[in-house]
């Protein structure tokens, strides 16, 4: 048997959880030009995942992304589909969960269904679901799927999701007969494995989105600043309320930009060099425009540092500095109420050894961590 609470601890004592965001993409989430970025590789990509298993770090958490976005490095272009991803991920490695990026308006909920039961036999009860509603209008055209207005789209995936969640839990035949979906005489074997379901998250920014999360999911990924942790304090503590009123834990993540390097001024450099002198900016640009920032309603200032932003992956928490730095930042994540942080490394195969053998036994030192046991 696999019980909820294991998996929504990823079946660690860990205070602060870790894992790694993006690394099914080429470029994973820096946008930028140089040489020694990450190319997504399959062969590079089952290295990173068993040296990152072995590191006892939690997760993995793919992009569900369907093309590129250009510029000179056809940013993203390369991805791996993220349910077949993991699945083969899950079957190489023992303790990581793994999760698959699916947008709901995209693929039927009783494939989608079967799908991901099939992932969490491979893992024994280590696939994970993080539900996207959607925003890219040029991949959904891909597809011939006209997107739904904003609240309209987490109406639509709170209906997919519960007709997912029946298949997992009803042994008998069933009808769906919702505004969306019309399924007739469904059937779904086996059910998840151990006994519980995969653990399912979102990262719904707006407040429908912030609710759906709440809601219907077990754990919220939000955008945070090191400026803003004080109001992502009272934000992370209020969205837990929510939830415990329901009588259910959620937890709560934020995704991160790590570099990290032997001495501050190392990382200082590499940072600029990657993220500000070698930004594909082409690429920045075009992702701008796809998100309607109008530089016209920001003065110059405002406007370089949304751009400044972009390039690096697209917005997060950045860590930049030598390891006490950054273990010192994530304590201040885990004071500030956050469950953990996904992770994002301009070379995730390159940087993750070097993370593992100084930062996490600093966090260790911190009681954020327990010493892995292999």
């Amino acid at each position: 048997m696999v019980s909820m609470a294991d998996r929504l601890g990823f079946g660690t004592h860990n205070k602060l959880k870790l894992g790694l965001f993006g690394a099914n993409c080429s470029s994973g989430r820096t946008v930028t030009t140089v040489p020694e970025r990450w190319s997504a590789s399959w062969p590079e990509m089952l290295d990173l995942a068993r040296v990152a298993d072995e590191a006892g770090l939690e997760f993995l958490l793919p992009i569900g992304r369907w093309k590129g976005y250009g510029g000179d490095t056809d940013y993203q272009g390369a991805t791996f589909e993220t349910v077949t991803w993991a699945t083969a991920l899950l079957a190489t490695t023992r303790r990581i969960c793994v999760f698959g990026t699916v947008h709901a308006p995209l693929i039927h909920p009783v494939i989608a269904a079967k799908e991901f039961v099939t992932a969490d036999h491979v893992g024994a009860g280590r696939f994970g679901l993080n539900v996207v509603c959607g925003w890219n209008e040029g991949e959904f055209e891909m597809f011939g799927v006209e997107q739904r207005q904003h609240e309209a789209r987490y109406d639509y995936a709170r209906e997919w999701l519960d007709a997912i969640k029946a298949m997992w839990t009803r042994e008998d035949a069933f009808d769906v007969d919702g505004r969306y979906l019309s399924l007739k005489g469904v059937r779904a074997n086996p059910k998840p494995y151990g006994g519980s379901r995969p653990m399912i998250m979102n990262a719904g920014a707006s407040p429908v989105g912030q609710a759906f999360a709440v809601d219907n999911c077990d754990a919220l990924f939000r955008a945070v600043r090191l400026a803003t942790l004080g109001d992502a304090r009272d934000q992370v503590a209020a969205v837990k309320a929510r939830a415990a009123l329901q009588g259910r834990d959620l937890g709560v993540y934020t995704i991160g930009v790590l570099t990290c390097r032997k001495t501050r001024r190392e990382a200082r450099e590499y940072y600029e060099y990657c993220t500000l002198e070698h930004a594909d900016w082409s690429a920045v640009d075009r992702i701008m425009a796809m998100q309607k920032i109008d530089p016209s309603q920001y003065t110059a200032e405002e406007y370089r540092r949304i751009r400044r932003d972009f390039a690096n992956g697209l917005s997060g928490f950045t860590l930049i500095g030598d390891p006490d730095d950054i273990a010192a930042e994530l304590a201040q994540l885990s004071e500030a109420g956050f469950s953990g942080i996904a992770l994002s490394m301009v070379n995730y195969g390159a940087e993750l050894p070097f993370f593992r053998d100084e930062v996490l036994p600093r966090l260790e030192r911190l009681g954020l961590r327990e010493p892995v046991k292999n």
